[in-house]
């Protein structure tokens, strides 16, 4: 049964606010050389049927990304190569 990774993150120029107090917070602890932070989300499911990529794609799709602001990747972790790349 294939394992599919679904990984979540902004897009280019989108605010990541959890990224931007981290950054902060990194600063004040004395961490100047830290120039960026960025945040992905990775969610894995276990995905019976040959129809997994699809499935997968569908719950990315309906329920994870707001392709406004996030990109995603699909990854099946068994092969550990990407299958799609989207906005």
């Amino acid at each position: 049964m294939p394992r599919v990774r679904i990984e979540v993150s902004y897009l280019k120029g989108v605010e990541d606010p959890e990224a931007v107090t981290i950054l902060k917070n990194l600063r004040d602890l004395g961490y100047d050389n830290v120039k960026e932070v960025r945040i992905t989300k990775a969610y894995d499911l276990l995905i019976p049927g040959k129809n997994y990529r699809k499935v997968a794609t569908e719950i990315a799709e309906k329920l994870m990304v707001n392709p406004v602001i996030h990109h995603m990747e699909l990854k099946i972790l068994d092969e550990g190569k990407k299958i799609h790349s989207g906005k």
